[in-house]
């Protein structure tokens, strides 16, 4: 349409055939406006383009990192993350809840490095987990189970990336990528049963802010296979009111100007003031003092989760349970 308004004034219009002073500034002034009409359809139709594609990249990583429901099987959850990819809300963290005959079982894990890079990672670990949650009935099975697919995941990245010419594929993973992974399992009783793979211990939120307990994880997975025995760990009950932040290193790892690193436990001190806890209230106090101590984005993808404990009492524990308890410690 501005084209041919362009080639009518030309060819039509006496005013364009003149070679006067006056004539020349009307001329300028049609094709000024013509191409600024030009330039702004164009604005437009790029705009659309971008934002079907952001709907398009946001259903995709919601699907992959789906929103949590607000409440299962009485525990209340929020989660929030912070990708270090400007535009993506999904990079190398990962988080799922998942309520099951065994008891609610979580995992929280970090993939090494971020971005889009990462995304295929957090998929093949995601997706084993959210089938052999309900599966395996025990944590060192489900952590074997996470280990295989990641495994399977390398492999088939390694023979993406350097495609053999006709021989068998290698035996380990070119790629050189690992990943922490932290399992939790919460029973009926709000007994809580851990195994971790390199990823920080969350934070227990009971009157007072502390680690949930000090041990040291295991390797993570990727770089080694893991030991024979993978000791279960008992860290006590989750109470009624009490809530659990789970949280990848990218929020104790930001730093400010001076290369200070954020006080995660003193942020989550001071919204934890206000009782009861809110998971979301907590989630969103806890970004904007990471983001005002950073002053930017992280550089590094920064993923929260808490979990608090609504459940109006606590079922008395079968000898059973506890003998079993006591033996996974």
């Amino acid at each position: 349409m501005w084209g041919a308004v362009a080639i009518t004034y030309k060819l039509a219009c006496p005013l364009a055939q003149q070679d006067d002073m006056g004539a020349r500034i009307v001329s300028s002034a049609v094709f000024f406006a013509v191409g600024t009409g030009l330039v702004l359809h164009v604005r437009g139709a790029l705009l659309r383009e971008l934002r079907q594609m952001r709907e398009v990249a946001g259903a995709a990583q919601n699907v992959l990192l789906r929103p949590l429901p607000p409440r299962t099987e009485g525990l209340a959850l929020a989660a929030g993350r912070l990708s270090a990819s400007y535009g993506a809300t999904v990079g190398g963290d990962l988080y799922e809840v998942t309520a099951t005959e065994h008891g609610v079982r979580v995992v929280m894990g970090d993939v090494r490095g971020h971005g889009l890079a990462a995304i295929a990672t957090v998929a093949a670990i995601l997706g084993s987990f959210r089938e052999a949650a309900h599966d395996e009935p025990e944590l060192p099975l489900l952590m074997r189970r996470l280990e295989r697919a990641l495994g399977r995941h390398l492999r088939e990245r390694s023979r993406a990336e350097h495609p053999a010419s006709g021989g068998p594929a290698p035996e380990s993973p070119l790629a050189e990528e690992f990943v922490t992974v932290l399992l939790l399992e919460i029973g009926q009783d709000g007994d809580i049963l851990a195994l971790n793979c390199g990823h920080p211990w969350p934070f227990l939120l009971s009157g007072q802010v502390r680690p949930l307990i000090e041990a040291d994880p295991l390797p993570p997975l990727g770089p080694f296979p893991l030991p024979a025995e993978l000791p279960v760990l008992h860290c006590g009950r989750l109470l009624p009111g009490e809530a659990l932040v789970l949280h990848t290193d990218g929020i104790e790892d930001a730093r400010d100007a001076a290369g200070e690193f954020f006080p995660l436990q003193a942020a989550l001190t001071e919204a934890a003031r206000v009782q009861p806890v809110s998971p979301q209230n907590l989630i969103r106090v806890v970004y904007a003092e990471l983001l005002r101590h950073t002053g930017r984005l992280p550089a590094d993808d920064a993923a929260l989760l808490v979990l608090r404990n609504d459940r109006k009492r606590v079922p008395v524990q079968h000898p059973e349970t506890e003998r079993r308890a006591r033996t996974m410690s």
